[in-house]
């Protein structure tokens, strides 16, 4: 791989300073990514509190001169080959188009979730195909051990064919955006044919600028055949699926972190009788993301962390809330361009409560 040279946009403060909800000091992960490879420099940064930038470039000894409070301003200053993106939600569509059209950075590695609403998504995509810039999201559970432990075992044909995945966790969006895109990645990256969903909302929970809902279910399927469910909640969400993801084939199912049980990944199937458990080493996913990030757009291939892969993980998550709100069926492609769960909470059809 050839020297890259690196910058972050939106440091946020240090770590010990952090209001979750409001900062997750990702790019002190991404900084710390970019570090630990030989053959990459992380080289400026910018923040729009200079205190916050000053404080991540001495944190990764980055030279004073290339601590900026502008983004465009450091491109075209620094001219980086690639660039992270860890600011708040509602920012990344304007910051990756902006960002792609200086046709500076060869790559742009943009924090999850994609963007507050449906065209904003949409357009970081057109953006980095009309610039030819390598877009990817911050996915980087696809390089988490258990995931890809998961993965292997399903290409082993253990369960027999895939016939539906199933996800349970915190929320639809935040959370939830990762367990989408792991769907649709053991669904063959197929696109959803429809989906259909319902959600609960009464106590406000903002993440990163945007709104989640307390607890949803949706169900969707896609071209192959395959078929979703998610349910999510503080605990209800989670309780019903029983893990966090499993995968139910025509011979048997997969797990992956099945609740309270001591294993990462399980499996069974007509052969095992019971679970076959597999306990497995941690590891810095993010770091094994943006080294595959920089390895691509050193070779030209597509990343898997594409936007293109995220873009139909996010389309599926409004298309839940639009589904909602419609209290119907929603047939793929989205149509609605907004964000319905934040139309709701603006119209007052939903009340949710600030319990701080």
């Amino acid at each position: 791989m050839a020297n890259v040279t690196a910058a972050v946009i939106g440091t946020g403060p240090e770590p010990d300073n952090i209001v979750w909800g409001e900062s997750a000091a990702m790019a002190y992960q991404h900084g710390k990514a970019y570090s630990d490879l030989s053959d990459c420099d992380l080289v400026a940064c910018a923040d729009i509190v200079r205190e916050n930038a000053a404080d991540f470039a001495a944190e990764f000894d980055i030279d004073d001169e290339n601590v900026f409070e502008d983004h465009l301003e450091m491109l075209r200053a620094i001219e980086p080959d690639v660039v992270s993106i860890a600011t708040p939600v509602p920012t990344h569509a304007d910051l990756v188009v902006t960002s792609a059209e200086t046709g500076i950075p060869g790559a742009i590695h943009c924090e999850k979730p994609m963007a507050h609403t449906w065209s904003g998504s949409k357009r970081m995509v057109e953006a980095a195909h009309e610039y030819d810039v390598q877009l990817t999201f911050n996915h980087q559970r696809r390089f988490h051990p258990t995931w890809q432990k998961a993965s292997s075992l399903l290409e082993d044909g253990v369960i027999g064919e895939l016939e539906r995945v199933e996800i349970g966790g915190k929320n639809l969006y935040d959370f939830g955006s990762h367990l989408f895109d792991l769907c649709n990645h053991f669904a063959g990256e197929r696109e959803a044919e429809w989906v259909m969903g319902q959600i609960h909302y009464t106590e406000e929970d903002v993440r990163y600028g945007v709104h989640n809902e307390n607890h949803g279910l949706a169900s969707w399927s896609y071209d192959n055949g395959v078929h979703g469910i998610a349910s999510t909640g503080y605990g209800s969400g989670a309780d019903v699926i029983g893990a966090s993801q499993r995968l139910v084939g025509s011979e048997g199912i997969i797990e992956i972190q099945p609740d309270g049980v001591d294993a990462d990944v399980r499996y069974r199937n007509e052969e095992t009788g019971g679970w076959e458990s597999f306990e497995l080493e941690g590891a810095f996913a993010i770091g094994r993301a943006i080294e595959h990030v920089c390895e691509c757009l050193e070779s030209g291939e597509q990343p898997v962390l594409s936007g293109d892969h995220a873009l139909r993980a996010t389309e599926i998550i409004f298309a839940v809330w639009e589904s909602a709100r419609q209290r119907s069926r929603i047939d793929l492609p989205l149509e609605a361009e907004g964000n319905a769960l934040t139309e709701l909470v603006e119209a007052g059809e939903l009340s949710p409560v600030d319990t701080s």
